[in-house]
Formats: C-alpha cells, sequence, structure tokens
C-alpha cells in the first residue's frame, strides 16, 4: 500500500510581511508567523480583553522612560517567526521602531485561555530560542502566573507559578512588586 507523506510549507518572515503587505490575507485576519508556521490567533473574548487591560495598567506603572509597552504588536524573532504577544516590554521608545519591529523584549506576557499548551511550549521555545529573559503566561484555568525564566539552548530554565495573594517583579525592573490578584480579572 502506497503512503505519501504530508508535507508542511515552512515560510519566512520575508515571506509572510510580503503576503500581508499584498492583501493575501482577510482583512482584519489575526495570523502570527512562529517557527515558519502560520497560525490564526483566536478571537479575544471580555475576560481575555480585560486582562490585557490589567497587565498593561500593572506594567505602565512599573515600567518607566526608557521602555515602551507594546500590545499585540509583532516581534521580530529569527528569520522565520514574528509572534504577537499579547504584551511585550522594549527597551527604548515608540519611536525607534517606526521602520522595524524590536527583535527582542525585556519582558513578554500571554494571556492563555485556549492557548495554554501552545504558549508553554510552542511559544516558550521561541522566546528561549530569542534569548528573552522574562516570559509570564497569564492562566486564566490555573488562575496563577507562569513565571519563565533563566533562557539556555531552547528552553526556560526556571518556572515558577504563583497565586493570588503572591507578587512578581520583572527582571528588568527587580525592586518593583506587582500583585498577582492585579493582572487577573
Amino acid at each position: 500500500m502506497a503512503t505519501l507523506a504530508a508535507e508542511t510549507r515552512h515560510w519566512t518572515r520575508e515571506e509572510y510581511e510580503r503576503l500581508v503587505s499584498e492583501g493575501f490575507f482577510q482583512p482584519g485576519e489575526r495570523l502570527e508567523l512562529v517557527d515558519g508556521l502560520i497560525f490564526e490567533m483566536t478571537p479575544q473574548n471580555s475576560w481575555h480583553a480585560a486582562a490585557i487591560q490589567a497587565l498593561q495598567e500593572a506594567l505602565l506603572s512599573v515600567f518607566g522612560k526608557g521602555y515602551s509597552l507594546r500590545i499585540q504588536m509583532p516581534l521580530a524573532l529569527g528569520f522565520d517567526s514574528e509572534p504577537e504577544p499579547d504584551l511585550a516590554v522594549v527597551a527604548g521608545h515608540w519611536r525607534n521602531y517606526r521602520d522595524r519591529h524590536p527583535d527582542t523584549a525585556v519582558l513578554v506576557v500571554e494571556v492563555a485561555e485556549t492557548t495554554l499548551l501552545h504558549d508553554r511550549e510552542r511559544k516558550a521555545s521561541l522566546y528561549a530560542r530569542a534569548g528573552i529573559p522574562d516570559y509570564w503566561i497569564l492562566n486564566r484555568a490555573g488562575a496563577c502566573l507562569e513565571i519563565l525564566q533563566d533562557p539556555q539552548e531552547g528552553a526556560y530554565r526556571s518556572r515558577t507559578t504563583l497565586r493570588i495573594g503572591d507578587s512578581v517583579s520583572p527582571l528588568a525592573i527587580p525592586k518593583a512588586l506587582i500583585a498577582v490578584a492585579d493582572l487577573l480579572p
């Protein structure tokens, strides 16, 4: 019996950006390129949107001048990845990124409901390979904040789970304390 192996087409960031600029995708279609694959992002419900606002409020109070908070905007991570994390804190002013997307961040946060496994595995590996030192997953089902740090060889060496009653300090601003309860809507 003959079998046919299915092949997956891997895209580069350059090819992906060309498709976007040429209008290949539907207007308003929410997509991101991760490890050469184009993923459709799930629609946001009200909890997800509220979580992003809670994170934005908390992180804006901690990260001041010298940092830019990017909400669901692309990061140029290697030749075949352009994820759009829910939040990314990057060094510099937003004007630094008029002509290019940032290629790193000091902190990336994903809000996970239906995407928890994707965020824990594929995205964690991508962010670790990119050397992003601080990756947080706001986990709705677990009512917790998962902290991944110390990226080495494509994986995070440190994983901590924080719950309501705990506080977190971003690696870039270690003296700042953010209550986990303030991040969970």
